[in-house]
């Protein structure tokens, strides 16, 4: 048995059975791939794949069982790789950090600034997607670390870490008569104009959905997007009312913008940090950790990582930093 044999075990299932794909993730051939499956097949003495002719089709049962090992053994061979190189050149590397569009765009942004400052030999990689995709590049082991305010907790194999809190605003085109109200906007009178925000899944959005619901007020939802910028383009054009995340409205760069709080409609949202379990971190990503939240710090995520390790839960403790005017201690969501 060899890692090649497990490599082409994992990538068979990743790349949906396609051993050309498995082939050239790999670096080799496909008569090679199917050799080493072969192989590893025999010396078990169970077929790992179901098959129709030459081709794989899908995993068997004992593929199915066997498969979480295959994985295990692999992040463990990663995880010796990855702490040689840690003690052997803790200052050079690669870090991938998997985040939402607005985290990458608002929220990360001077954290990436100082890193690439303090860490100039280490590749740093962010990739963008949706919170289900953030999970799964963490999962595959593409991201380190992937940051998110969505889906992240719902995943067994990742360790969530609570961030910072954010509230929503609301944002309209200058004249527009919610900013002639005597007090504060309520959902009735917000429901009253056509209302353009984030997709399902994206930045709070359940939140926002959540609270109509609560109140039997079904609002007309013109257009949704995944980026806040798209959304506050179309507030410009007029075609209606934006609720996007506070940290995306910059008075500065919105000045043909007028913002209104929406603090007191919508739940308080939690951005989460989440690492894979049993992932070996380097040195530097424990840095760009602390640098995006002053409290997780390294013997605090590892806290965490332990504790979920035994079963003690997700999170290192409310470690979450308040932002956006939210009050410390509210409740985690």
């Amino acid at each position: 048995m060899n890692f090649q044999q497990l490599r082409s075990v994992r990538e068979a299932v990743r790349r949906g059975f396609n051993l050309t794909e498995v082939a050239n993730m790999l670096h080799t051939s496909q008569p090679g791939v199917s050799r080493q499956i072969r192989e590893l097949e025999e010396e078990l003495g169970v077929e790992i794949f179901v098959r129709a002719g030459k081709r794989l089709t899908g995993l068997t049962p004992p593929g199915e069982a066997l498969l979480p090992t295959v994985e295990r053994l692999l992040l463990e061979a990663d995880n010796l790789k990855r702490a040689g190189q840690d003690f052997s050149a803790s200052a050079q590397g690669r870090l991938s950090v998997a985040a939402t569009h607005s985290q990458a765009r608002y929220a990360l942004p001077q954290v990436v600034r100082d890193f690439r400052a303090m860490f100039p030999q280490v590749s740093l990689h962010l990739h963008q997607g949706s919170p289900r995709q953030v999970a799964e590049m963490l999962m595959s082991g593409e991201a380190d670390i992937g940051v998110a305010t969505e889906a992240l907790a719902s995943y067994d194999g990742l360790v969530t870490l609570p961030c910072y809190r954010w509230t929503h605003s609301i944002v309209v085109p200058p004249g527009h008569p919610l900013l002639d109200l005597a007090g504060p906007v309520t959902l009735e009178q917000l429901a009253e104009h056509p209302i353009i925000t984030y997709e399902l899944g994206y930045t709070g959005r359940a939140h926002i959905d959540e609270a109509f619901a609560r109140e039997g007020i079904a609002p007309d939802i013109v257009l949704t997007a995944m980026d806040a910028d798209v959304i506050k383009t179309y507030v410009e054009l007029g075609m209606g009312v934006g609720i996007v995340a506070s940290i995306a409205v910059d008075a500065e760069r919105d000045r043909h913008l007028r913002l209104i709080d929406a603090g007191h409609l919508f739940e308080v949202n939690l951005t989460r940090l989440g690492l894979r379990r049993g992932a070996w971190l380097r040195g530097y990503a424990y840095h760009f950790i602390e640098s995006f939240v002053p409290t997780l710090t390294r013997d605090a995520v590892e806290k965490a990582v332990q504790q979920s390790a035994h079963g003690l839960g997700q999170g290192g403790g409310d470690a979450a930093v308040d932002v956006a005017g939210v009050a410390p201690g509210h409740t985690d969501i």
